[in-house]
């Protein structure tokens, strides 16, 4: 049977990258979302992931070989994540049931697997870094693990076999994501420019001095779809990152020079993006107004809040990558080339200038 995909999300960081590389590959792929967008290569299926009787009827008829699960919603609370955010892979796998033709499902989560929800969030007894795929679960409810859950049940039942994959913070593009801190520094450091601003870094002592990664979008996708095509990488789970580990105070001033702007050394003062950003959406009207942008509403380009969650954290996060690395996944990304490589398309694309 030629593969055929179904990707989840497919409008998002994760999934857009995901549905990219598997048309490139040849495969047939059908991207689900609620609100489809035109992707070259991806036959939009338009459907509610929480509402079951209507997920039914948009996939009936699709029966893909494999299922690439990468959309959430973010709730109020974690007890709320778990009840929304497992629901809606059940409620997915449910609607694929009758046809029988899932062969693999692979699911995108992260490494708040090992740093614990928002709630909880770096929280409490952390495994120890480099965090390793062998170090588990912690002892806290998370919707993460209510996803896996659900994979683990319905592959048992159903016999497919399924891969997971916990990336770090993201590098691509895509536009209203909820966690995107691409395209959150690339507005930020253009307000800056534009306005004269300091470009100052908002985070904590231990990330401008710590050792960090991060994950490329298309690195991802490629270990995604590396353990749909490799026998041994059935039923793992896997962590994923670029490669290569950096200090911010190496980065932040590598993000500067890409936009002309000479950064400020951290002063050891704590800074959120959300602080400095609260009056921003006016300016932000205005900068996309002069120069013919594509998108003028700030809030679909910029998620300050998550943006200091990561740079804001009291912890070094740093990745390991031995298990698909010995398997076989050889695949690197240079981080500071994923932002620059962003920062191009979003050029190229109107969302900066």
């Amino acid at each position: 049977m030629a593969p055929k995909a179904l990707v989840v999300g497919a409008t998002g960081i994760q999934g857009s990258a995901i549905a990219a590389q598997l048309v490139e590959r040849g495969w047939t792929v059908y991207g689900l979302s609620r609100n489809p967008q035109v992707q070259t290569g991806v036959r939009p299926v338009a459907a509610d992931l929480t509402n079951p009787d209507t997920l039914r009827d948009a996939l009936d008829g699709i029966a893909p070989t494999h299922l690439f699960l990468s959309s959430w919603l973010r709730m109020e609370t974690e007890a709320e994540n778990i009840r929304v955010n497992g629901g809606m892979v059940r409620n997915v796998l449910d609607a694929l049931r009758p046809a029988g033709s899932v062969q693999h499902v692979a699911l995108v989560t992260g490494l708040k697997h090992y740093l614990g929800p928002f709630e909880a969030y770096g929280k409490g007894s952390l495994p120890q870094t480099p965090f390793r795929e062998e170090q588990g679960r912690l002892d806290v409810a998370n919707f993460y693990y209510a996803q896996e859950d659900e994979v683990f049940a319905a592959a048992e039942r159903d016999g497919f076999g399924w891969s997971v994959h916990r990336p770090h913070t993201v590098i691509g593009k895509a536009i209203g994501n909820a966690m995107n801190m691409g395209t959150t520094l690339a507005v930020y450091a253009t307000i800056c420019r534009e306005t004269g601003r300091p470009f100052r870094f908002p985070g904590s002592a231990t990330q401008w001095e710590g050792l960090t990664d991060m994950t490329d979008a298309r690195q991802l996708a490629a270990q995604a779809i590396w353990a749909a095509e490799t026998p041994a990488a059935r039923n793992q789970d896997f962590n994923i990152v670029n490669g290569d580990i950096f200090r911010w105070k190496w980065m932040w001033h590598r993000i500067a020079e890409a936009f002309g702007l000479e950064a400020e050394d951290f002063d050891g003062i704590v800074r959120p993006l959300e602080e400095q950003m609260k009056e921003d959406a006016a300016i932000w009207t205005d900068i996309a107004n002069r120069h013919g942008l594509a998108e003028a509403d700030l809030s679909r380009l910029a998620s300050p809040w998550h943006t200091d969650a990561d740079l804001g954290r009291p912890i070094e996060v740093v990745t390991d990558m031995s298990k698909s690395r010995q398997m076989g996944f050889s695949s690197y990304q240079a981080t500071d080339q994923a932002f620059f490589d962003l920062f191009e398309q979003l050029r190229t694309d109107r969302i900066i200038p």
